[in-house]
């Protein structure tokens, strides 16, 4: 059995490894040296690597999807894990359990198919349930169903995650479709079961999950449309309307044309299909954002393209012990700490102090800017000369009325 596993690794601890090169890349020093950047994987994370020295020995030994047997230290470099190569040898293929190399869903593949399967049975419309049971009687596309990604690794990026995705889906169209009774429950689910059923074409997992030459230039969309418009086409009896529905709900699940929907969701179980799997692919994406975030210190994840944010280590934040002791001294710019203090305006003294009132001291004669940016109290007892006549004005305005 492998050993250790990228989750295994310490910091400052030396260790040998077999792991999966899922990127490669020849870099050049300031001098002009060589050095190896990499990201190494197994089932459990994927890690920067570097090697320094000695690269031009090993660079051309191994690509990118070959098995390599690393030694190295592991140290934390810019609150990230950077593992420093010293030897590396590639390792052959053959040897290895790929199982051990890709991530997988921690759910079993075939309690998650029996759980679809059910979902199917359950359906009323004999067209549409007639439908999907024509396609997974295609053995080979019921395996890849069951294998496929649902995406390289923006969400549910591993062995079994569409089925997962698909399940998940499912769950929230019940609750939705029970809830908005426009909605026809089944053809809601046939959606869910087929919005992304492209993918078992549209993504290679033979050694890491990257894009066959039809996904790159057809995409999963146009993939699912044509393989279920092919089942559609042998069954003589289903309706042509029900036809265009079912090939729309495939064509409009990205939601907009800016994300590669040739069509908007045009009807209530289009847009419903399109805002559950939008919502499902992001919590998800978040989730696996905070799970995954290669920051070592600190309660906020990097930032995430496919999410345009960072997000809150919520559970850690919330760990966070308060702070102890005096709240900690406000700073004050040195041009305000060297100003004296201003003076209190009577009625604020007055407030605050319940005894007899008294007169203030006389204060300096005040100019038209002082008076306006201290709002004093004129006192009846005593009038200072004012600056101007607009001044006498707005005292005399002030002046309590007996």
């Amino acid at each position: 059995m492998k050993s250790p596993y990228v989750s295994d690794l310490l910091a400052n601890q030396v260790a040998t490894g077999t792991f999966l090169v899922q990127h490669k890349e020849i870099r050049q020093k300031r001098t002009g040296e060589s050095y190896l950047s990499l990201t190494l994987a197994d089932r459990s994370g994927d890690l920067d690597a570097k090697m320094w020295d000695n690269a031009a020995e090993v660079m051309d030994t191994f690509d990118r999807d070959d098995f390599v047997r690393v030694k190295g230290l592991l140290q934390v470099f810019q609150n990230r894990p950077q593992f420093t190569i010293h030897k590396l040898q590639r390792m052959d293929a053959a040897e290895q359990d790929l199982a051990d190399y890709l991530p997988a869903s921690k759910r079993d593949p075939l309690e998650m198919w029996a759980e679809l399967q059910g979902r199917i049975a359950s359906m009323k419309n004999p067209h549409l349930k007639a439908l999907l049971d024509s396609l997974f009687a295609d053995q080979a596309l019921a395996k890849a169903y069951r294998t496929a990604p649902a995406a390289k690794q923006i969400h549910h990026a591993w062995l079994g995650g569409l089925l997962e995705h698909v399940l998940s889906l499912a769950t929230l169209a019940d609750l939705t479709a029970a809830h908005y009774l426009v909605i026809d429950r089944d053809l809601l689910l046939t959606g869910v079961v087929l919005h992304d059923i492209g993918k078992t074409r549209e993504l290679g997992y033979e050694r890491s999950f990257a894009y066959t030459a039809e996904g790159q230039l057809l995409g999963h969309i146009v993939i699912g449309a044509q393989l279920v418009d092919e089942h559609i086409r042998r069954m003589p009896d289903f309706p042509p309307k029900l036809r265009l529905l079912v090939q729309h709900l495939i064509l409009s699940h990205h939601g907009e044309l800016a994300y590669g929907s040739p069509k908007v969701p045009l009807f209530p179980e289009a847009l419903l299909l399109h805002h559950l799997d939008n919502m499902d692919s992001k919590m998800e994406a978040m989730r696996a954002q905070i799970v995954n975030d290669k920051n070592v210190e600190g309660t906020w994840t990097a930032y995430n393209s496919a999410l345009e944010r960072s997000a809150l280590k919520k559970d850690l934040w919330l760990r966070e012990p308060k702070p102890t002791g005096a709240p900690p001294a406000v700073a004050v710019a040195p041009q305000l700490a060297a100003a004296p203090a201003a003076p209190v305006p009577a009625m604020v003294a007055a407030a605050a102090t319940p005894a007899a009132p008294t007169i203030p001291a006389p204060a300096p004669k005040p100019t038209l800017v002082t008076a306006a940016a201290q709002h004093p109290q004129p006192n009846p007892q005593r009038r200072e000369p004012v600056a101007s006549p607009f001044a006498a004005k707005l005292l005399s305005a002030l002046e309590p009325k007996s």
